[in-house]
Parts: C-alpha cells; sequence; structure tokens
C-alpha cells in the first residue's frame, strides 16, 4: 500500500499540475472554451493507461516458474532505471514545465491539437506510473490495500493540483518535490535489490556468500504485519534477503543520493527562499 500510495501521489501530481497550467492558462487567454478539449485528451489518456495496466497486471499475474522470475525481474530493473532518470529530470525540469505547456498552447491552433498536448502529456506520466506498480507489486501485497493505497494517492494529488489552479498566480512545489526524490531514490534501491534478487533465482545461483541471507527475521514488527509491509512496499526492506540484494540496494542508494543530493540546486529550495516553478495564472 505505501509503494503504490507513494507512486499515485508523486505520478498524480505531476499529472494534477500539467492540467492545472493548461486551464490557468486557457483562461487567462479567455480561452475557457476549450477546457473541454484538455479534459478530452486527459481522459483518453487515462483509458488507454488503465487498460494497458490492467492488461499488464492480469498478463504478469498469470505468469509463473522462470518466466515469472524473469518478467518480474526485468520490469524491476526498468522501473528503477525510468523511475531514476524521471527523479533528475523532474529536478532539471521543473522550473520549465509551465513554459513549455504555455508556449505548446499558443501553437495549438485547432482543438485537436489541444486534445493531443493533453494527452500525450498525461500518458507519459499515465504510462510511468503503470510501469513503477508493476514493478513495486509484491506476492504478498492483497489487490485491496494495493489498490487502496493507488487511489489514496491520486485524490491526494489531485486535491493539491486543485490547490495549485486555485492557489494564485504562483505556487512553489520544490520542497515537495525534493522530499519525495529522495523517498523515491530509496524505493528505487529497494526495486534495484528486487531486481538482482527475481534474476538470481532466474539463474539457479544458490548457495555461497553472495546468495545466503544476510539476515533472517522470524517474528517481530520488522518480520510481518503492517510495519513490515509498509517498510517493504516503501522502501524495499526484507525480512531475509540475501547479501547480494542488500549489496545492490546499497551500492545504489549510495551513489544515486551522493548524485542527487551533491547538486546544489537539488537542495536550494530546502534551505534558501523558496522559488515558485509553476505558473499557473
Amino acid at each position: 500500500m505505501s509503494s503504490a500510495f507513494l507512486i499515485t501521489l508523486r505520478e498524480g501530481l505531476e499529472i494534477s499540475l500539467v492540467l492545472a497550467i493548461l486551464f490557468g492558462y486557457l483562461a487567462k487567454t479567455d480561452r475557457a472554451s476549450d477546457f473541454r478539449h484538455v479534459w478530452l485528451g486527459a481522459g483518453a489518456a487515462t483509458i488507454v493507461c488503465l487498460a494497458l495496466g490492467i492488461i499488464l497486471n492480469i498478463a504478469v499475474g498469470g505468469l509463473n516458474g522462470k518466466v515469472e522470475q524473469a518478467v518480474e525481474g526485468v520490469l524491476a530493473l526498468a522501473a528503477c532505471a525510468v523511475l531514476t532518470w524521471m527523479v533528475f529530470w523532474m529536478r532539471s525540469h521543473a522550473r520549465g514545465i509551465g513554459t513549455e505547456l504555455r508556449d505548446k498552447i499558443d501553437g495549438a491552433a485547432t482543438a485537436s491539437a489541444l486534445v493531443i498536448i493533453a494527452f500525450v502529456a498525461v500518458t507519459r506520466e499515465g504510462l510511468e506510473t503503470v510501469l513503477f506498480l508493476l514493478g513495486s507489486r509484491t506476492a504478498e501485497t492483497t489487490t485491496s490495500d494495493f489498490t487502496i493505497g493507488g487511489l489514496s494517492g491520486l485524490a491526494i494529488a489531485a486535491v493539491l493540483g486543485y490547490l495549485v489552479y486555485i492557489g494564485g498566480s504562483r505556487f512553489n512545489l520544490r520542497m515537495f518535490f525534493n522530499i519525495t526524490g529522495i523517498l523515491l531514490i530509496f524505493f528505487a534501491a529497494g526495486l534495484a535489490g528486487k531486481a538482482v534478487h527475481e534474476l538470481r533465482e532466474l539463474c539457479g545461483f544458490e548457495g555461497g556468500l553472495l546468495f545466503s541471507s544476510l539476515w533472517n527475521l522470524e517474528s517481530g514488527p520488522l518480520a510481518s504485519g503492517t510495519i513490515y509491509d509498509f517498510l517493504k512496499g516503501l522502501l524495499g526492506w526484507h525480512k531475509s534477503p540475501e547479501r547480494l540484494r542488500v549489496v545492490a540496494y546499497v551500492i545504489y542508494a549510495t551513489i544515486v543520493l551522493r548524485l542527487y543530493l551533491g547538486d546544489k540546486s537539488s537542495t536550494a529550495g530546502m534551505t534558501k527562499t523558496p522559488t515558485p516553478v509553476v505558473a499557473v495564472k
């Protein structure tokens, strides 16, 4: 539930910001009548992403044995790679998102062009969400918990997006993206560990120092229950991880966090006067 919530909150907020910028600029330029075209594009993108997510979830859920291990390993690896790219891309391009979208609206002379702009923007974020959710899903996660977490994240993201729309001419979200960016790096480290685990099982590597458990917890909040599920979903915690999985987690988290925090621009919003990142109206 925790992983689904974080993913949909972050990705859902990016979608909400895109829509808030589109609606805000259309309202400012006296083109409120074009709102329906944006909704049409966003709605079509939502349907496409939902359909693809359901199809892929059913397809992956029906796999077993070596094929399941291969698919889950590749999905986790792909999600980790795309998530890493997304965190750094968002950090460096946050300021220019509003300008880029407004320029596209200015160049959209027809209703179909607006539909396409909204469709492409929402589809991009939606497909990323599908990939991250599939990569983070575990056998122990119930469908209800996963669904509740995902819908909760989307609901909060929608509210935040609406507040951006009505909140004034400028809205600062750098702090939010910095904090969630760090959390997502730890989440991606868990995906890296999961990918190593699945691919190790696929190759049949057993025994030996690297492939034996570094620790093995049989009971307690870190071995089962709500706290365990939360930490496993959000941070990739496991009650009996093999050493190779822990090594992969630590190496990824250390390198990526160092790169992310080492750039002064990534933490400037936490230590200095906030700089607006989204101009809405």
